[in-house]
């Protein structure tokens, strides 16, 4: 097991969310280290039952020795095909922590962090063919231009696709320098690590198709949870926190919301905490990660 893995954010507030019966069917969708996992164990009794979905390799290590624990390693936009083939549906909660784990930042070969210097891969799932460079060499600089301004909220988006797109007819951007120095008449001064974050953010989300598999995952968490079952959502910027929102409080990503005929709203899920809860300063002092994180808790209706 990997101590290192990272320090689960709010890990109280996440487990009250899910309102723990030990006999009920519960899925953490982002299993990473499995410090969420271990704990959701600890409430559950022998009829208990956890599903941890991850489809990144490294956390493989971190299976727990149960049987009661079944690990499937997939993204969680396939949260509904998985739970069927194990007959877990209907399940009475599921937990997802949305933030990348500090330790596939901590591992440089996978082209993550801006501390080192690696390929350009960004990849959750290695398996997957795209990578951050493919993205930085290939896309059109109007794709660029979307990407930057939109996941990676950066306020010259226009500029930055142009002085990329420009910067590779000279020579491929192959690694995170090549990109640095691509772009480095770009980045405010005093600003570096936060401009070159939401560069990083904004490559890492298309590489990984993360909005899409969050909606695609959202929409199939309301369909598999029992009726009174919980939704505990955290998520570490403003994206996902929206669409988690807009689910909650509509039942869809954009637009108002829907009505039956009777004139009832048709959002299947139902808010439990008003707002997002935000973490302690005691943990914010001793887990910087816990500075942006926002956790929503939904109940199915």
């Amino acid at each position: 097991m990997m101590t290192n893995y990272h320090v689960p954010v709010m890990l109280r507030e996440c487990i009250e969310g899910l309102n723990i019966r030990p006999d009920g069917t519960y899925v953490d969708v982002t299993f990473g280290g499995g410090g969420h996992s271990r704990e959701i164990m600890k409430y559950l009794g022998a009829k208990g039952r956890l599903l941890a979905f991850d489809q990144d390799a490294d956390a493989q290590r971190n299976i727990i020795e149960d049987e009661r624990f079944v690990f499937v390693d997939q993204n969680f936009r396939y949260l509904k095909n998985f739970c069927r083939l194990h007959g877990a549906v209907p399940v009475d909660g599921i937990l997802a922590d949305l933030g990348v784990s500090s330790y596939q930042f901590d591992q440089p070969d996978r082209g993550f962090s801006i501390r080192f210097d690696a390929e350009l891969d960004m990849r959750m799932n290695q398996a997957d063919s795209l990578t951050a460079k493919e993205v930085v060499n290939n896309y059109e600089e109007a794709d660029l231009h979307r990407i930057f301004g939109i996941y990676g909220e950066i306020q010259n988006a226009k500029s930055l696709a142009r002085t990329v797109a420009t910067a590779r007819l000279n020579t491929p951007i192959n690694t995170v320098a090549d990109l640095k120095n691509a772009i480095s008449g770009l980045i405010p001064r005093g600003k570096e690590n936060k401009y070159l974050a939401q560069v990083f953010q904004a490559l890492r989300i298309e590489v990984n198709q993360e909005l899409e598999a969050l909606k695609d995952f959202l929409t199939q968490a309301a369909e598999v949870l029992a009726p009174g079952g919980r939704l505990v959502v955290m998520s570490y910027h403003s994206l996902e926190d929206r669409l988690v929102k807009n689910f909650i409080a509509k039942g869809k990503f954009s637009g108002e919301i829907e009505k039956d005929i009777y004139g009832n709203d048709n959002r299947p899920l139902e808010a439990v905490s008003r707002g997002a809860i935000t973490a302690s300063e005691e943990e914010i002092k001793e887990n910087n990660r816990a500075r942006s994180a926002k956790l929503r808790i939904a109940v199915k209706k």
